[in-house]
C-alpha cells in the first residue's frame, strides 16, 4: 500500500521572525499511516519522520503558534482518522515532539482531507497559510486532490502549498504531487533518503510567505527541447515539431511548436514527446527537474528507413536453397536472412552483393519461419515474409556388411544439396569416420574404416550435419600375409610375394621395428610379387602389408638386411 508523509507548516519555519501582526500559526501534520513502517537506506519511515521532524522544530521560533495534526494512526481502513494531537499555540515544541515519537503506523491515508482539516484549524481563509507537504505515494482516500488544492487556493486568504516527493517513482503520484503545489502557487521538489528530505524541508520551510495570491517564488527551470535525427548528436530534425509535455495525467504545454523550444518548468518529473507535422512521426523521453537552473532534453527521431520487398515461394524443404527476389537499397554488406518470427537472432544469411534474386539456404529444423531484409549500417529490418520450412527426407541403400577399408558403393535418395554427404560412424555418435559428397551422385563411393565393427551409414544435411537416414552395417575383418627371404642385401632389392585385400593404394614397405613409417616402399597394384628396394644401412628390418585406409598394418615378417 502506498502511503504519504505528510509536514505543513503556515508562514515561513526558517525565515527571519516577522512582527508580531504578521506571524502565522503553523501546523505539522503527519502521516501515521502502515506504509510508515517501509524503508529507505534500512532505516524506517517513521523513524526518519520523528527525526526529521525533531530537527524542524528546534530551528522553529518558541513565539510561534504551533500545532499537531496527525491521520492514519488510529485504526485501520478508516479515511476519517484524522486528530489534531496539539492545537496551534506558543510553546508547543516539546509537546509536539513528544506526540510524534509515540505515533504508531497503523491505517490508510487521508492525505487530501488532512491537509484540509490542518488549512480549517489554522482559519486559512482569515489568515496567509502556507502548507509542506511531504509525501511517498498516492492519494488513498480523496479523488482528486488537485481540486481539492484549487479549492484552497481559491477560499483562502495566502493559501499556498509545497510539497516533497519522498522516495517517489510512480509517475502519477509525482503529478498529483506537482498539481497540488502549482494550483496553491508553492513549489515541488524529490527527496530520495533522510538527508534530502532535511534538505528539502529546511529549503521550503525558509521560503518567505507570498505578499499576495497572485505572488509565487521563482523556482523554474529554463528548459531547451531539441528535436534531432539518429543520435543525439545528429541535426536538428527538418520537418515542423510539436511539443507535448505532461506530468503525470495533466498536460502542461501542448501544440507547442519549433525546433528548437524554449520553456520555463517546475520542478518534478515530465514526459515529453515531439510529434512531426510532416513526416508523421513522434519521439518521446523523460524529463527530471529538481530545481532551477539551464537543461537542454534532447529527443532523437530514427533515421527514415529505406523501403524493401522480398519475394518467395511460401514453403521450402529443411536445408533446401531458396531463390529470394528483392528489392532495396542493396548497400554493402545488406543481408537476407531466415529466422523464427519474434526471434532477434537468425537461422542463416546471405549477402545480396551478387544481385537479385539471392540464394538462401533454409534452417534444417522443420516450422514456421520468416525471411528477412537487413540493412547492415544499423541492423535494422526492412522487409519480412512467412515462410514454412517442410521436412526433408532421405533413404540410404548398402549390403549388411563389407571388408574393413574398402570403397563402398552406398545407394541413396535425399535433397541432394550441394554439401549433402553420405558418412560411416559408429552407433550413438554423429561424427563419422569417412564421408563422400552426394553432389557426385548415386551410388555415393564411401570409404569404409580400417577396424571391424558394428557401424551406421548416415544421410546428413551439409548445412549442419543433421542426420536425415541412417542404415546399420557390419565391417568385417581383412587379413593379409607376405612370403619374402629372411635376410637380403642391403641397397638391393627383394621379391616379395604378398597375399591380401589388394586396394588400389595398399603397398609393402621396410620399416624399423617399433618405428612408424617406412624406409621404402611399392604399391601392392605394382603386381605380385613386388620388386621392393632395400635400405642402404644394414641392419634388422621389418617387411609389412600396409593397407592405405588409416595406414593399416596387415602383416609383419622380420628381414635381416646385410653388407654383403
Amino acid at each position: 500500500m502506498r502511503r504519504l508523509l505528510l509536514l505543513a507548516t503556515l508562514a515561513a519555519g526558517l525565515a527571519p521572525p516577522l512582527a508580531a501582526e504578521e506571524r502565522a500559526n503553523t501546523i505539522l501534520v503527519l502521516d501515521g499511516s502502515g506504509s510508515m513502517w517501509g524503508q529507505v537506506d534500512g532505516v524506517n519511515k517513521i523513524v526518519i519522520a520523528r527525526e526529521v521532524v525533531g530537527r524542524i522544530l528546534q530551528d522553529l521560533p518558541e513565539d510561534r503558534n504551533l500545532g499537531l495534526t496527525v491521520y492514519g494512526h488510529r485504526s485501520r481502513g478508516d479515511c476519517t482518522d484524522i486528530e489534531t494531537m496539539v492545537a496551534p499555540a506558543p510553546g508547543t515544541k516539546g509537546a509536539i515532539a513528544a506526540a510524534v515519537n509515540g505515533v504508531n503506523p497503523r491505517g490508510k491515508t487521508p492525505m487530501t482531507d488532512a491537509v484540509i482539516a490542518a488549512a480549517e484549524a489554522l482559519r486559512y481563509t482569515e489568515e496567509a497559510a502556507t502548507v509542506i507537504l511531504v509525501s511517498d505515494g498516492i492519494e488513498t482516500c480523496n479523488p482528486d486532490p488537485c481540486a481539492a488544492a484549487r479549492a484552497l487556493e481559491q477560499a483562502g486568504i495566502d493559501f499556498t502549498a509545497h510539497v516533497i516527493g519522498f522516495d517517489v517513482t510512480d509517475d502519477a503520484a509525482l503529478g498529483q504531487m506537482q498539481c497540488i503545489a502549482e494550483e496553491t502557487g508553492g513549489t515541488f521538489r524529490t527527496a530520495a533518503n533522510a538527508g534530502e528530505l532535511a534538505e528539502a524541508l529546511t529549503t521550503v520551510a525558509a521560503a518567505p510567505a507570498r505578499t499576495s495570491a497572485t505572488e509565487t517564488p521563482s523556482v523554474t527551470a529554463s528548459v531547451t527541447l531539441r528535436a534531432v535525427l539518429g543520435d543525439e548528436s545528429g541535426a536538428l530534425l527538418g520537418d515542423p515539431v510539436e511539443w507535448t509535455v505532461a506530468a503525470g495525467d495533466r498536460t502542461l504545454a501542448e501544440e507547442r511548436s519549433g525546433n528548437p523550444l524554449a520553456l520555463d518548468l517546475a520542478p518534478g518529473r515530465y514526459a515529453v514527446r515531439a510529434d512531426s507535422l510532416t513526416g508523421e512521426r513522434s519521439a518521446e523521453t523523460s524529463l527530471d527537474i529538481t530545481g532551477p537552473g539551464d537543461l537542454t532534453v534532447t529527443v532523437v527521431f530514427p533515421e527514415a528507413l529505406p523501403d524493401a520487398t522480398l519475394a518467395a515461394p511460401d514453403s521450402a524443404e529443411a536445408g533446401a536453397p531458396v531463390a529470394v527476389d528483392w528489392t532495396g537499397p542493396g548497400e554493402a554488406g545488406d543481408f537476407l536472412a531466415v529466422a523464427a518470427p519474434g526471434e532477434d537472432a537468425y537461422e542463416t544469411y546471405a549477402y545480396v552483393r551478387d544481385g537479385s534474386p539471392t540464394a538462401l539456404t533454409m534452417p534444417t529444423a522443420p516450422g514456421a519461419y520468416e525471411l528477412r531484409y537487413y540493412l547492415e549500417r544499423n541492423r535494422a529490418i526492412l522487409a519480412t515474409r512467412p515462410i514454412a520450412v517442410t521436412e526433408a527426407a532421405a533413404t540410404l541403400t548398402a549390403p549388411d556388411a563389407a571388408p574393413a577399408g574398402s570403397t563402398l558403393p552406398v545407394g541413396w535418395s535425399g535433397p541432394g544439396h550441394e554439401a549433402d554427404y553420405v558418412g560411416i560412424g559408429l552407433p550413438g555418435d554423429d561424427a563419422y569416420a569417412h564421408y563422400a559428397y552426394t553432389r557426385d551422385g548415386s551410388p555415393a563411393p564411401l570409404p569404409l574404416p580400417a577396424a571391424p565393427g558394428r557401424y551406421e551409414l548416415r544421410y546428413h544435411l551439409g548445412q549442419d550435419g543433421s542426420v536425415l537416414a541412417r542404415r546399420a552395417i557390419e565391417i568385417t575383418p581383412v587379413t593379409a600375409a607376405l612370403v619374402a627371404p629372411d635376410r637380403a642385401v642391403a641397397g638391393g632389392t627383394a621379391s616379395v610375394g604378398w597375399e591380401g585385400p589388394g586396394y588400389d593404394l595398399d603397398y609393402i614397405a621396410v620399416s624399423r621395428p617399433g618405428e612408424d613409417g617406412y624406409e621404402t616402399y611399392a604399391y601392392t597394384n605394382g603386381g605380385n610379387p613386388v620388386s621392393l628396394q632395400l635400405p642402404e644401412a644394414p641392419g634388422r628390418y621389418e617387411l609389412r602389408y600396409v593397407m592405405d585406409r588409416e595406414a593399416t598394418v596387415l602383416a609383419r615378417v622380420p628381414l635381416e638386411v646385410t653388407a654383403e
